[in-house]
């Protein structure tokens, strides 16, 4: 069971119910993991706009997402998992692509370096090497890419947490994890 209420959009305060319209139009639902976060509006303002942001950033959305599957896996998200699975096939990937990002793989190698740089990021807490760094530059990244790498994965450890740490309920099609954390 949850460890917080889920805020519904329609039973709640002016501000909370602007930011949940908003992600409702987004989605066509309002996902519990955003109605567990309503319970902060200075933290779902600041979820919110970063994923529109990093949404029209210079990673595309389907690196984005298969980054996302490969945090998830890597902190036990169930939630994220699920949702993100389901984003990165609306993003164009196919169901083998992400299920090799889940377990930070890929045939192609930028996004095998991507994946491996953002799973370094997480299991060493940040801890990277100029090396690290100088090999996304050797695939053909550049410093604003690579920034929003680093960027996507500190958005999905928020997610990752907030799902993990509240028990929120997965509304999306649940996907297994491969590695527990």
């Amino acid at each position: 069971m949850n460890r917080v209420p889920l805020i519904d959009r329609n039973v709640t305060t002016a501000e909370r119910k602007a930011l949940l319209d908003a992600i409702h139009a987004a989605f066509g639902t309002t996902p519990n993991m955003f109605r567990a976060v309503a319970n902060s509006p200075a933290a779902l303002k600041s979820m919110w706009s970063a994923f529109g942001a990093l949404g029209s950033g210079k990673i595309a959305p389907k690196l984005g997402e298969q980054i996302a599957v490969a945090v998830a896996d890597r902190n036990a998200c169930e939630y994220c998992l699920a949702a993100h699975t389901a984003l990165g096939r609306k993003a164009g990937a196919s169901a083998e692509e992400m299920h090799h990002a889940q377990a930070g793989e890929s045939a192609d190698a930028k996004t095998q370096a991507a994946l491996h740089f953002a799973l370094k990021l997480v299991n060493d807490r940040g801890q990277v090497s100029d090396a690290d760094v100088h090999g996304l530059r050797q695939v053909g990244f550049g410093d604003e890419e690579i920034v929003e790498i680093l960027a996507h994965v500190a958005l999905n450890l928020f997610t990752n947490y907030v799902n993990v740490a509240f028990a929120v309920p997965v509304d999306f099609p649940a996907i297994k994890l491969r590695r527990a954390a």
